[in-house]
């Protein structure tokens, strides 16, 4: 166990209050189906100090089992929002929110605003495009449509 990990996730003063705003993080990500215990590993990897932390230290800062960081962790690498490493000598894992992951995520899902469009327009040929039951995937179709638009032609994010 590294010293990191030897020190009490909690205990500062500040770290109740962090730890508030990760709960209020992970029940506005729940309302898009985000699990709990990710949207929790994912609120303490933004506000911890040291940023790169383990599994284990993680598990105790949020309160969750081994089993279920295991799960959760594996599936914030697999969305682009976090990035694991191995320190030389040690065999533990440390994970920290990757330094572009907002920005790659974000891309992503625009990019999927244009295929789930190209989607909707096969739907809509299946159907016939003026039909009653094309009515429903006109509207997903129309929406996308817009969205892609809207990206398109949007300004660049600016860095600080």
């Amino acid at each position: 166990m590294s010293k990191e990990d030897r020190r009490p996730a909690i205990g500062r003063d500040d770290d109740a209050a962090l730890l508030e705003w990760v709960e209020r993080l992970a029940a506005f990500l729940a309302r898009d189906g985000v699990s709990p215990i990710a949207a929790r590993c994912l609120g303490w990897l933004m506000v911890c100090d040291p940023p790169e932390q383990s599994a284990a230290r993680i598990g105790e800062a949020i309160g969750a089992s081994r089993g279920s960081m295991t799960t959760n962790l594996r599936l914030l690498v697999a969305m682009g929002f976090v990035t694991t490493r191995v320190r030389a000598g040690e065999r533990t894992m440390y994970y920290r929110v990757d330094d572009d992951a907002w920005d790659n995520v974000v891309r992503r899902q625009i990019a999927s605003l244009g295929a789930f469009r190209e989607l909707a327009a096969d739907g809509m040929n299946l159907l016939g495009p003026r039909t009653r039951r094309a009515a429903r995937v006109r509207e997903a179709r129309d929406t996308f449509e817009w969205m892609t638009r809207v990206f398109d032609n949007a300004p660049p994010r600016r860095r600080n």
